[in-house]
């Protein structure tokens, strides 16, 4: 099946293949690692060892992910210095002597926070309305094991074709070649496909740069770039839009 969109030259514009980005999109990773660190906070008596906010703890780390994310996206660091660093940093960055530092944090969030089955509002019924329409894949910059219990864990893989890890691919988005990647697996043109994701760099100029339709999936109404014609702020919009 077939819908039509306008672009911003008047262009008709006719897609058959949509490919969703997970974590910040569908899937709300700060709600989930909220609560998973919540729950670390008290197994692991970070209070007692000094750190006394467990908002300020989680504070910290998010922005500490974020920024260290946006490195693993375009190749800066690896997985496993992405791993090694965030909570480490975190509780450097608190005050924390290295020698208390609690071993095993990192891989017991690991294993604790995918569990987490918080979505953004209305996903399965978008989901569940672009799949009568469209065929449905995911492009995540996700470990492999990560999220497939995301993906299991919430329902959400009736939806998705196919699901295309970076991890597995071997090259992150905004590189060409996973999109590349994404289409050829998918029997799919560029021009006849659209991404939607939360990430500018990643998702909306990576589709972009690889001449593929974009839509900035953007719930916190940053500052949207001229040069990025389409956003939403809740998934309930694409259910008009497409």
């Amino acid at each position: 099946m077939q819908s039509e969109i306008e672009n911003p030259k008047s262009e008709i514009k006719k897609y058959r293949h949509i490919f969703f980005d997970l974590d910040h999109t569908i899937w709300d990773f700060d709600k989930n690692a909220e609560e998973a660190l919540h729950e670390l906070y008290g197994i692991y008596g970070l209070k007692e060892l000094g750190l006394h906010s467990a908002d300020l703890f989680i504070e910290i780390y998010t922005r500490n992910n974020h920024r260290l994310w946006a490195e693993y996206h375009v190749g800066k660091i690896t997985k496993d210095q992405l791993r090694e660093a965030r909570f480490k940093q975190t509780f450097l960055d608190l005050g924390m002597e290295p020698g208390i530092i609690p071993e095993g944090f990192e891989d017991h969030y690991v294993r604790l926070c995918p569990t987490k089955t918080n979505l953004f509002p209305d996903a399965h019924e978008t989901l569940e309305y672009l799949s009568s329409k469209y065929t449905l894949h995911l492009i995540s910059n996700g470990f492999q094991e990560s999220t497939q219990l995301k993906i299991n864990g919430t329902g959400l893989e009736k939806y998705f074709r196919h699901v295309i890890i970076s991890e597995v691919v071997g090259v992150n988005k905004p590189d060409k070649a996973i999109f590349e990647h994404a289409i050829t697996l998918a029997g799919a043109t560029k021009e006849e496909s659209l991404m939607i994701g939360d990430s500018l760099e990643a998702d909306v100029y990576g589709a972009l740069n690889f001449g593929m339709d974009a839509i900035y999936f953007n719930p916190n109404g940053s500052d949207k770039p001229d040069d990025v014609y389409a956003q939403i702020t809740h998934l309930k919009e694409l259910r008009t839009l497409l």
